[in-house]
Formats: structure tokens, sequence, C-alpha cells
């Protein structure tokens, strides 16, 4: 599978890191470009800071949110 590009938003838990993912989408009626958000649950052992740029994994289920893992920080904040 493709690995999914986003930023860190909080890395607050312990080996927890939320990740939010931008996407955008125009709307049917309008065609206005709409900036849409996600947030991921993503096991952390690489110790990200809020702000890096990672790439992130699915993996089998760690808890009940945690189904991703980072593999790669792509840019430090």
């Amino acid at each position: 599978m493709k690995p999914i590009r986003g930023e860190v938003i909080s890395a607050a838990m312990a080996k927890t890191a939320i990740i939010a993912v931008k996407r955008t989408k125009i709307h049917p009626l309008y065609k206005k470009r709409i900036t849409r958000l996600t947030k991921f649950h993503v096991h952390d052992e690489l110790g990200v800071k809020p702000g890096d740029q990672v790439e992130f994994l699915p993996v089998k289920p760690i808890s009940k949110t945690k189904k991703w893992a980072v593999i790669k920080i792509l840019g430090k904040k």
C-alpha cells in the first residue's frame, strides 16, 4: 500500500502521535475548493514532534484507535 503523508499536530502521548492529513475536494454545486482534514492516531517509535511532516502505513491494530505506524520523517520543524 502507498504511504500516507501528513503533519504531526500532537505528540503528547507516549509512543502515539496524532497526524492530520489534508485533502482538497471541489464542491459539486459551487465548484469551490474545500479543504478537508482527517486525524489519525499513529504509533510512533521515531520520536516525532508537532509540525513534522511524516509518512505512515497501516499495521495490525495496536489499540482501539491505533492502526497506523510512522515509517519515515520527511521534514522537521
